[in-house]
């Protein structure tokens, strides 16, 4: 048979058609769905590039994911893409869409610069129902002859179980949206009692201090130390549970755009010089990602609050099969000896803690001064 070499050739087959749809089934976060989708697609039919867009209500797409495209190409490219041309075309209609050349279709409004250049296209709506739920395009036959007959009826499978597959996701990120509820107003409960119960004991110790301070210094002296550590206990309960709390911006931007962003108000708003590179990740699994953020945040905070240097550099990035984060500053440093007694002042054992719990692990490089590296590894990136 000839035609696609999915269905014909040693390494395509049912088995490859399979492996694709049992992959995308078993994600459950929207955007590792979106991920697999647009991956398998592009492998499966042998393309150069491949894009899911997800649409929203204003003329645009709410998620755009795109497979064969570098971090910093997409980064050059620009802005998101309207609802229009094409793109438009497919989010409407029922059937595929195959051009020889999409640059001669005269639906066709051009491209940004920095935009790959794409000739043969094959694109078709992903609907559940009535919904359309998003545009799925592949770009560039990688084999003479351009798209064919048979690789529209691979992606109307593939079409077919994205719909699925990104409907149990959706159904499965509202039923967690439902417990983070649940979860943050037991955790406001929580924190009202224990800080309130913490401050009413630091109002009677410091008025107890006050009291004391002509007739007794010593005894006031003492009142003054436990005000110290009951103030330490409150801010380390309120920033427990803070923290438990997952940032939105990881939902809807993910791990290397709400990372930049965070850099970029961090460098803004201290003198240290903040910088933040990405090489080679795009999107992790959803626990990776907080646990790498909360760490992030937690090194950054500890190098612009304690280490007195004039730059710090976010760096997340693969190594071998996982991922890496390392925040470096060149500030004073400490001695490798002080990493116990200095832990818990620098945070350090709850991210080692947040390391280990998504099967990562943590280490930390600091020499007095020679400043600090604080690294976090995470498989499976």
């Amino acid at each position: 048979m000839t035609g696609s070499p999915v269905f014909g050739g040693p390494r395509g087959g049912l088995a490859a058609v399979s492996t694709a749809l049992l992959a995308m089934s078993r994600r459950l976060e929207v955007r590792d769905v979106l991920r697999t989708i647009v991956v398998s697609a592009r492998e499966l039919l042998d393309a150069e590039y491949a894009a899911l867009g997800v649409p929203d209500d204003h003329g645009g797409f709410a998620q755009f994911v795109v497979d064969g495209i570098s971090e910093e190409q997409w980064r050059r490219i620009g802005p998101l893409p309207r609802q229009h041309g094409i793109l438009a075309a497919m989010l409407h209609q029922d059937g595929p869409e195959r051009l020889a050349d999409v640059r001669e279709d005269p639906r066709f409004e051009g491209w940004p610069a920095a935009h790959p250049d794409m000739s043969a296209f094959l694109g078709r709506p992903v609907r559940d129902g009535e919904e359309t739920l998003g545009a799925l395009f592949l770009a560039n036959k990688r084999s003479p002859g351009g798209f064919t007959e048979e690789d529209e009826e691979l992606l109307a499978l593939l079409a077919q179980h994205a719909a699925i597959a990104l409907t149990n996701a959706r159904l499965y990120e509202r039923s967690r949206e439902l417990t983070i509820a649940e979860e943050r107003s037991r955790l406001a409960h929580e924190l009202h009692d224990a800080v309130a119960q913490k401050l009413f004991s630091l109002r009677l110790t410091a008025q107890a201090a006050a009291a004391l301070v002509d007739r007794d210094p010593a005894r006031a002296k003492g009142e003054l130390q436990q005000v110290a550590a009951l103030a330490a206990e409150a801010a380390d309960e309120l920033r427990s549970a803070v923290t438990e709390l997952r940032p939105a911006g990881l939902d809807e931007d993910g791990l290397v755009a709400t990372l930049r962003d965070q850099v970029h108000v961090l460098d803004r708003a201290h003198t240290a010089r903040v910088t933040f590179t990405c090489d080679g990740i795009r999107a992790l699994p959803a626990t990776q990602e907080e646990a790498l953020l909360r760490v992030a945040q937690e090194a950054l905070h500890n190098a612009l609050r304690h280490s007195g240097g004039d730059r710090v550099e976010v760096t997340l990035a693969r190594r071998a099969a996982g991922a890496v984060l390392t925040v470096t500053d060149d500030g004073r440093g400490f001695s490798p000896s002080s990493v116990r007694a200095a832990g818990r002042h620098l945070g350090l054992v709850s991210m080692r803690d947040r390391a280990s719990g998504v099967g990562g692990s943590l280490t930390v490089h600091s020499e007095p001064g020679t400043g600090t590296t604080i690294e976090m590894e995470v498989p499976g990136g």
